[in-house]
């Protein structure tokens, strides 16, 4: 490699020797050749690749020309060589003999522990977290613990003006009922509107209604039904989360605030803070509404109702240790010969689409 560079050197200034001894017109006439097939070339190649030895001719030749003719005579730019230029340097210098090894890594455990503390304690900062830790013996500085949390996703200085949406809404589930608006478009691209409504508590769903054209009379009117639904147990609800849609009128809220129930908007654009209703809508979508055709709004309110009440009535939910919104006990008793299909029945629902098992009687 050092050889054919040394080659390659001589050879260029040997060139570079006759050129100088020659006459002007046929250094002129040359320079015009050469133009021309560099620029025949850089139309075939738009990015020619240099080796070290290109780098280090046009480098050696930069010096014998103004800065201002470089662009109409080098193929590259003064920033280029300038950049070939720092990286030599970088490749020379790279002081590998005066480096030291430096602090040594936050060992796992102690990592996974700083994770423990806080997800056990909500409430600790990473200062907290870090006094318990030395008070266990481990000696952390604060920004370490500072970085362990914020690497596990944990903000290192938790909120102190009030829980998050999780907390809230776990810690007051039995006191919330929640709406939400989605569109199902028919066979003939018509968008029709649904209103849902869901407890926290039971997970069950009270369908509002169906329409193409949702007013805010329709709205209130759908309020004004599901206050007579629930009845008496209207009194136990104490919130309603909704979104900032417009149709959600005041006399919407009205109703519910007429029975004691507060109205808690979410922030705009933040689906979490309504997730279970957010999540009822996905489960229509998923378990019926991108399997069929929904040919008009009579049709969209019968199928609705039918998958209401196999929601209500037989659906598990995790949430309520596998049993549906009402009931209240699940049956656990064993049945005693698997091997009979007649111990288990089997209920279509929605044309088959949907499932239902029984014992048999």
């Amino acid at each position: 490699m050092v050889f054919s560079l040394v080659y390659l050197i001589v050879r260029k200034l040997l060139g570079l020797v006759l050129i100088i001894w020659r006459s002007e017109l046929s250094k002129d006439v040359e320079l015009l050749v050469l133009r021309h097939e560099n620029a025949m070339l850089r139309r075939q190649v738009p990015r020619p690749r240099y080796q070290s030895a290109d780098r280090i001719w046009f480098a050696a030749l930069s010096r014998l020309l103004p800065r201002h003719l470089w662009p109409t005579v080098f193929p590259v730019t003064p920033a280029t060589i300038l950049r070939w230029h720092r990286r030599l340097v970088s490749r020379t210098w790279t002081y590998t003999d005066r480096r030291r090894p430096g602090r040594p890594p936050t060992q796992a455990a102690v990592r996974n522990l700083i994770v423990r503390m806080a997800r056990d304690n909500p409430g600790w900062g990473h200062r907290r977290i870090q006094g318990e830790l030395a008070r266990l013996g481990h000696q952390v500085a604060a920004s370490t613990v500072w970085e362990a949390l914020n690497a596990a996703g944990i903000d290192p200085a938790p909120r102190r003006s009030g829980p998050t949406w999780r907390q809230f809404l776990s810690a007051q589930a039995h006191g919330l009922i929640a709406c939400d608006f989605f569109t199902v478009d028919t066979i003939v691209l018509k968008r029709l509107y649904v209103l849902v409504f869901i407890e926290h508590g039971t997970r069950r769903l009270h369908l509002g209604g169906v329409t193409a054209n949702p007013t805010g009379a329709w709205v209130t009117q759908q309020a004004r039904n599901l206050a007579m639904d629930l009845g008496e147990r209207m009194g136990s609800l104490r919130f309603l989360v909704r979104d900032r849609d417009t149709k959600f009128v005041a006399a919407f809220d009205e109703v519910f605030r007429a029975a004691g129930v507060r109205i808690i908007k979410t922030p705009p654009q933040a689906p979490r803070a309504n997730a279970i209703c957010e999540r009822l809508v996905g489960t229509l979508r998923r378990e019926m509404l991108d399997q069929m055709l929904i040919f008009n709004e009579k049709h969209l309110a019968k199928i609705l109702t039918e998958y209401a009440k196999h929601y209500n009535r037989h659906r598990p939910h995790q949430s309520r240790n596998q049993r549906p919104p009402m009931v209240e006990t699940t049956d656990t008793r064993p049945i005693t010969d698997l091997a009979d299909v007649r111990s288990v029945r089997r209920q279509p629902i929605l044309s088959g689409m949907i499932n239902q098992y029984h014992r048999a009687a």
